[in-house]
């Protein structure tokens, strides 16, 4: 267990104390079996509930309803993240939120290491920061994917394992430009790596584990349009917003020449979002639109 060595004034002998508080506490207090082990299930918690309330707070819902009066989970795929916030508000933006969210992340796993060893309090921490990101108390259950969040747990758990993923994703990201696809094989990669390089540390290759499903969960649909061959492709411009709406209201969020079609005009998406039946690709996600049928076609058998 790593120690600090602190020497007290007027004593002739270094006294030993433990960096984590667990440890501290344990030395301090004494006491039997049954102690310890409250005190440790003590920390457990306080890691969990530590992590978890810091990774509810969420940058992007913030600045967007801060800067632009809006919640970017209105817009585009409708996550709050960093991906999102680039297409929809634009480069600068998407920077701050990435950093805020590696920033989170890491105080989170630094508090575990402090509390309960990196090792345990550490990886604890990271995989329940990460979904406080993913599910935010704060904002309903609705966060984002928790790409940037998993890069920093990664760093900060397993570093050999780091270096190798940020390569295969930056190679998978660049021959491919499918940001979703680089995140969800890193993700994958990610337990394999701990074990490799960690094998001695079963709690950070569990929490690995259950990080990486997490994320792969989180990817569903991505992996769906993945494998139809309709996933948007990265790229650093931004585009055009396109507020999503329920379907009641859907109509009214749509261009003049559109307005005048009924309910049973509109289809939704495989994206989530309702789109006229008349506009051959959808303007959230630019996927192309299995129920198109054009407008001329429309009014006319309406006519009929």
């Amino acid at each position: 267990m790593n120690t600090l060595l602190l020497t007290i004034p007027g004593e002739e002998q270094a006294q030993k104390v433990a960096w984590n508080l667990y440890s501290y506490f344990q030395q301090v207090l004494g006491g039997g079996e049954t102690q310890r082990t409250l005190l440790l299930i003590g920390a457990v918690l306080l890691c969990i509930v530590t992590a978890y309330f810091i990774g509810s707070v969420n940058p992007a819902i913030i600045f967007s309803k801060l800067i632009y009066k809006e919640d970017i989970r209105s817009y585009g795929s409708g996550n709050a993240g960093a991906t999102n916030t680039l297409r929809t508000y634009g480069t600068k933006m998407a920077i701050l939120i990435f950093v805020l969210d590696l920033v989170k992340a890491a105080v989170a796993v630094l508090l575990g290491s402090l509390i309960l060893t990196r090792g345990i309090g550490g990886a604890i921490s990271a995989l329940f920061v990460v979904l406080g990101h993913m599910f935010p108390i704060y904002y309903k259950f609705k966060g984002g994917k928790g790409v940037a969040c998993t890069a920093m747990c990664i760093l900060m758990l397993s570093p050999a394992a780091f270096l190798v993923i940020l390569a295969v994703f930056l190679l998978i990201a660049f021959l491919t430009r499918f940001v979703s696809l680089g995140s969800i094989i890193c993700a994958m990669l990610f337990p394999f790596l701990s074990f490799i390089f960690y094998p001695q540390n079963g709690f950070i290759t569990l929490s690995a584990f259950c990080i990486a499903a997490l994320v792969v969960f989180m990817h569903r649909e991505n992996i769906k349009r993945l494998l139809q061959g309709k996933e948007s492709k990265f790229s650093f411009k931004k585009t055009d917003k396109h507020k999503a709406e329920e379907h009641d209201n859907a109509a009214e969020t749509q261009p003049a020449e559109e307005k005048a079609y009924g309910e049973g005009d509109f289809v939704k998406c495989s994206c989530g979002r309702l789109i006229p039946r008349s506009r051959e690709v959808c303007v959230y996600c630019g996927e192309k639109n299995s129920a198109y049928v054009p407008k001329n076609q429309t009014q006319e058998g309406k006519k009929k």
